[in-house]
């Protein structure tokens, strides 16, 4: 007997984009949304030589987690090239080649690749594993970044570490405190929330 398809449970959501229902310019709204919100954390900014602090990494580690590994993957993508096209989303209203920060962008992506594959797997729904997921993205982007900020400016080690690293140290414990905090307790509401509905009788 044929079952009407509107009767057939929904999938349980892996990501928190999946709650979103499913139309067919989902997936794009969201990418373009997350690039935005990238963009938009970015303009929050301390300027300092050579590498300013913004809130982008915030922006980067939430929507990997929330998204998932092929979204995350496509919006911080977008990120870069549109930036690099001209959007002027980058820190302080940038756009255009970065040089010597280039390294950040790509980790930006590389971080919210790993965190949304992470995520797939549940890493979102605990602090203490939300916080290792973050403190893993921030790794893989500060991986990137200070080595290419090295080579670009002919620096030591010991220099590009001071230069694009220490700074930003207590900063983004403060931001991974902050996003493992939020996505555990966005799947808790998300959770009493569906609980709360009346089931169809």
């Amino acid at each position: 007997m044929p079952t009407d398809a509107a009767t057939l449970p929904r999938p349980r959501p892996v990501v928190l984009a999946d709650l979103i229902p499913d139309v067919r310019v989902r997936d794009a709204t969201i990418v373009v949304g997350a690039a935005c919100f990238v963009g938009l954390l970015a303009q929050v900014s301390i300027p300092l030589t050579p590498v300013p602090i913004t809130g982008q990494t915030l922006g980067v580690v939430l929507a990997g987690s929330a998204l998932g590994m092929r979204r995350a993957t496509a919006a911080l993508s977008l990120y870069a090239i549109a930036g690099l096209a001209g959007v002027p989303w980058f820190a302080g209203h940038a756009s255009g080649w970065p040089g010597a920060l280039f390294g950040y962008v790509i980790g930006f992506v590389a971080a919210a690749a790993v965190c949304g594959r992470l995520a797939e797997r549940r890493a979102d729904r605990r602090v203490a594993s939300s916080v290792a997921t973050m403190l893993l993205g921030e790794v893989i982007i500060f991986a990137i970044g200070v080595p290419w900020l090295a080579v670009s400016y002919h620096l030591t080690a010991a220099r590009a570490l001071e230069g694009g690293l220490t700074p930003f140290l207590a900063g983004e414990g403060i931001k991974i405190a902050l996003a493992a905090a939020l996505l555990p307790a966005t799947w808790r509401l998300v959770g009493a929330g569906r609980q709360g509905r009346s089931l169809p009788t």
